[in-house]
């Protein structure tokens, strides 16, 4: 049996992860939509053997109507659409993932399916499907609706997208098409199986237009921490991406949602947890320390206060002195979300003023931070990796190209040397580096448990 080893994915935005990032002076935010820039990325994240290249996406942008001054933020969602990037990308590697977000609330199944379809033929089995399910009155006004679902519909939506997503990637047999140039079979009539689905929020008549995916289906990733998204990955996901400041949170994250795989008969091995981390390295600590306090200093106070808003479910901060203590959060503004606690939890945790605060959270949102050396940083990961932390990390490089540099170059040899992570990859698709198994066609599967059971 070969050892277990790490697993990793590169979120590597164009304009970087640390809220000022973009103003690094090797930063490049003009290439943003750039795509011999992202090829560089992508390249890189391939040199350095990363399981995958990750991108979020939100189908929205800065609000003239609630954004106090427009031009400050450079981390306003504004870039190439993910599935059609990785499409170009796909042409120019050959094994890494990717990861692309799309919205089960705001796509409609049969388009998403065959996206996500089309993706994994191009890339000869290295797509994966971020699931959200994507809150916000700003994003369903988007789509012209006035009232953004409840999280609870939300939820019960993409439970039922994901089904029909499964039905119609197996609406094709892997064997269904014949080309037979001598009888004249294009394809098997029998190994077609339109889904025919009806549920409380969702209904798709026929059979995709496209082969089953190479994978069968494409690598399903989700990132959700409430007791919701916890129980749909427990259902269906494959990866899952999550924010956790130490060992013990992520610990108790990771039995929790290992646990639940066990009601939808799948194993531990089914789902790989990868908490997201923001690392600051360099030969010396010092001068890691020196890389974080710089880009620190780099943060307008406007962009600080606005995403420590957003992350704390819209708490109105600039009333307060940026300086003092962080202020006891009222009632009224508590919405006893999990990202919102973390914050309140982080600050109370370290006695952080809102200014230490917006600082703590601007490289990672959130996620966990590591500032040092490669040995020292190497020895935080592993720890996590060795004690039902973590079973691989979503590195979120704080600068780009440079953070992203600096992991291949310092911390990959690191891990490596250790034995921790791989030295090449072991197959084509994102499956099999990832180790994870390829489904069987749930239609093959009922033939075959109604000819057992005859």
């Amino acid at each position: 049996m070969s050892k277990r080893q790490i697993r990793l994915g590169a979120f590597v935005p164009g304009t970087s992860q640390h809220v000022a990032g973009w103003r690094h002076p090797q930063a490049r935010p003009q290439d943003s939509h750039n795509l011999k820039y992202f090829i560089e990325l992508a390249k890189t994240a391939e040199r350095g053997l990363f399981d995958a290249y990750f991108l979020a996406d939100v189908p929205v942008t800065v609000d003239p109507d609630t954004t106090p001054d427009l031009g400050l933020n450079g981390t306003f969602s504004a870039g190439l659409e993910p599935v059609s990037l990785f499409s170009a990308l796909a042409a120019v590697t050959e094994h890494i993932g990717f990861i692309a977000t799309a919205s089960t609330t705001y796509e409609a199944p049969y388009n998403l399916a065959r996206k996500f379809a089309s993706l994994d033929h191009l890339s000869e089995g290295r797509a994966a499907w971020n699931v959200v399910t994507t809150s916000g009155s700003v994003v369903s006004k988007n789509y012209g609706i006035n009232d953004a679902l409840l999280p609870k519909e939300r939820y019960e939506r993409a439970d039922e997208f994901i089904e029909v997503a499964q039905k119609l990637w197996d609406s094709w047999e892997d064997d269904a098409f014949e080309y037979n140039k001598q009888t004249g079979q294009f394809f098997t009539g029998d190994k077609l199986h339109p889904p025919r689905f009806k549920g409380k929020h969702l209904a798709v008549h026929g059979a995709l237009n496209i082969a089953r995916p190479p994978q069968g289906y494409p690598v399903i990733v989700q990132a959700g921490q409430s007791e919701d998204g916890r129980e749909l990955a427990g259902k269906y996901a494959e990866v899952i991406f999550t924010a956790q400041q130490n060992l013990a949170d992520a610990q108790a994250f990771y039995r929790d949602v290992k646990n639940r795989l066990v009601k939808y008969g799948r194993h531990a091995d089914d789902l790989k947890i990868m908490p997201g981390v923001s690392i600051f390295v360099a030969k010396t600590e010092q001068e890691a320390q020196e890389k974080y306090d710089f880009l620190n200093s780099l943060i307008h106070p406007e962009v600080g206060l606005s995403l420590l808003s957003a992350l704390a479910g819209g708490i109105n901060l600039a009333k307060f002195d940026l300086d003092a203590p962080f202020p006891k959060i009222e009632d009224a503004d508590i919405n006893f979300s999990s990202r919102q606690q973390m914050m309140i939890d982080i600050a109370r945790k370290h006695n952080f003023s809102i200014r230490q605060l917006y600082q703590y959270i601007a490289s990672a949102r959130g996620h966990w931070t590591l500032i040092g050396t490669p040995e020292q940083v190497v020895d935080q990961l592993q720890e996590w990796f060795e004690n039902d932390a973590a079973d691989g990390f979503n590195v979120l490089p704080p600068t780009t190209p440079a953070g992203l540099n600096d992991f291949v170059d310092l911390i990959v040899p690191e891990l490596q040397r250790r034995g921790l992570f791989r030295t090449a990859y072991e197959g084509k698709t994102l499956r099999e580096n990832l180790g994870l198994k390829r489904p069987e066609n749930q239609y093959v599967l009922e033939k075959r448990h109604t000819f057992q059971a005859s």
